[in-house]
């Protein structure tokens, strides 16, 4: 009995000291960046830029359509990262800083000819989507 109660008194001062002594991050060291990961149903490459379809809840999708000129150099909005196969991808990483947009990532099969990547048809116009976006607005409802 004295086995028990002395393994459930250390059980509690161990839980109470992870509480005593964790650490808060001072704010000069905390980053002003956050992101949001979403997983991707399909990606389809376009003359403007790259349409991306998530899922916004059980039932349902959206899609994001991210301008090409935000992929065109080092200091842009936007970047292509190809992996080999694998189940965590293909993903989009927005990040925003300040509560604003900042960048985002694609993660992608590296091969074109993988079931996530699509085609638009020659003969539908969508370059309407692609004028003037300035951020990607996210849709979980």
């Amino acid at each position: 009995m004295k086995k028990y109660v002395f393994a459930a008194v250390l059980a509690v001062l161990l839980t109470a000291g992870v509480f005593v002594f964790a650490q808060n991050i001072p704010d000069d060291h905390a980053s002003e960046y956050y992101y949001i990961n979403i997983s991707l149903e399909k990606v389809w490459p376009y003359r403007k830029g790259y349409v991306v379809q998530y899922r916004k809840g059980l039932y349902q999708t959206a899609r994001a359509y991210i301008p090409s000129e935000w992929f065109t150099n080092t200091a842009s909005r936007g970047e292509i990262i190809t992996l080999p196969p694998g189940n965590a991808w293909p993903s989009m990483t927005v990040y925003y800083k300040e509560g604003e947009f900042s960048h985002v990532r694609l993660y992608v099969h590296r091969w074109q000819d993988h079931q996530t990547w699509g085609n638009v048809p020659q003969n539908i116009n969508i370059d309407s989507y692609f004028e003037g976006v300035e951020t990607i607005d996210l849709q979980f409802r």
